[in-house]
């Protein structure tokens, strides 16, 4: 039989406000979503309302033309928007993204270097959050930006 390579959430976190499961998962003390290792993702600020990954974009991700495909970038920014708004959540609340509207200003290139993608709550309501994202590169250049609008769910 073959080992998950994901360990879900412990039971107990339901007790963890969203911020407190961002810290842990920062400090290594639960584990990141595989989908941050395949994506090269690093939690570098998380803070009530606000975000910070890092990424560096690998040859794998490379589209037809030679840029790293959108996908990619729109994976980084769902991340960041989605942490913003767990961010801000109670113990025992949960959320899912409901829309993502997201704009490419920049090809991202195969030496764009380590990327900055930095997400922040535009509102934080009992039901609803939304929040906004961008993608900057090594040079501080915009690349790419987002908005979206999370479900929230109490935990009852």
């Amino acid at each position: 039989m073959t080992q998950p390579i994901f360990a879900p959430l412990p039971a107990d976190a339901i007790t963890l406000s969203g911020l407190e499961i961002l810290h842990r998962m920062k400090s290594g003390e639960l584990p990141m979503p595989p989908m941050a290792e395949v994506m090269g993702m690093h939690p570098d600020v998380a803070e009530h309302g606000r975000v910070v990954f890092t990424s560096t974009p690998k040859a794998a991700f490379l589209n037809p033309m030679g840029t790293i495909h959108a996908g990619y970038a729109l994976t980084l920014l769902d991340t960041v928007l989605a942490c913003t708004v767990h961010s801000t959540l109670a113990a025992g609340q949960t959320y899912t993204t409901l829309e993502v509207k997201a704009n490419f200003v920049r090809a991202i290139l195969p030496d764009s270097g380590l990327l900055t993608i930095e997400g922040k709550i535009l509102s934080a309501g009992r039901r609803i959050g939304t929040s906004e994202a961008k993608i900057t590169d090594a040079k501080g250049r915009l690349l790419a930006h987002a908005t979206t609008t999370c479900i929230i769910f109490s935990g009852d």
